[in-house]
């Protein structure tokens, strides 16, 4: 099992990166993988509507990574996505990264628990922001025992931070239990619910 983690930080080695490391160590420790994909290091688009992806099966823009990250979530079990604060929001960049990875690849995300993690002040915004994605394209919503965040101005400073890093640890073996568990049930065979017709307002 796998789970792609997706750091929004500018920063590449911050304190996003940092908390992200700490899910990491918990998951190789149940025995998952788990691969750091930086985007907030790059311009990225943000989506037009445009519905090519429809056709084409990957969205027009191919100069940053989403649909690198879209191939990638087609090999992996599980989501977490990782952002700074940005005046009570997600980064934009994780934010425009997001559309239009859920637009032209949300069926490679559908029915995998997912998690978002977030950085100091305005974190309960943010969270609810970002968890939207996930609940949007049913993905059950992995969580820990504080809201999913970190304090720190540094990787460094972010590592003093214990409660934040406790909150990090627990996030990590909670995604590994329920991803055991949903392996143990397909191998019961217990698949997806059927997905009714959708229906438009």
């Amino acid at each position: 099992m796998k789970v792609l983690m997706l750091n929004g930080s500018p920063h590449k080695e911050g304190c996003t990166w940092r908390a992200l490391c700490e899910i990491a160590k918990e998951l190789e420790k149940e025995g998952i993988e788990s691969e750091i994909l930086h985007i907030g290091g790059q311009q990225v688009w943000g989506c037009m509507g445009c519905g090519a992806c429809g056709t084409l099966g990957k969205c027009v823009h191919d100069e940053d990574l989403v649909n690198t990250a879209v191939a990638k979530m087609k090999e992996c079990d599980g989501l977490i996505v990782g952002s700074p604060v940005h005046y009570a929001s997600a980064s934009g960049a994780i934010t425009s990264f997001l559309d239009r990875f859920f637009y032209c690849g949300g069926s490679a995300a559908a029915h995998k628990p997912g998690a978002a993690i977030a950085r100091r002040a305005g974190t309960t915004a943010t969270l609810d922001q970002l968890n939207k994605y996930f609940t949007f394209n049913q993905m059950p919503v992995v969580s820990s025992q504080y809201w999913n965040m970190v304090h720190g101005r540094s990787a460094e400073e972010t590592v003093q931070d214990e409660e934040g890093m406790q909150i990090m640890r627990t996030l990590g073996r909670n995604m590994a239990w329920l991803l055991k568990c949903i392996e143990a049930g397909r191998k019961a065979g217990i698949t997806v619910p059927e997905a009714e017709p959708e229906k438009k307002r």
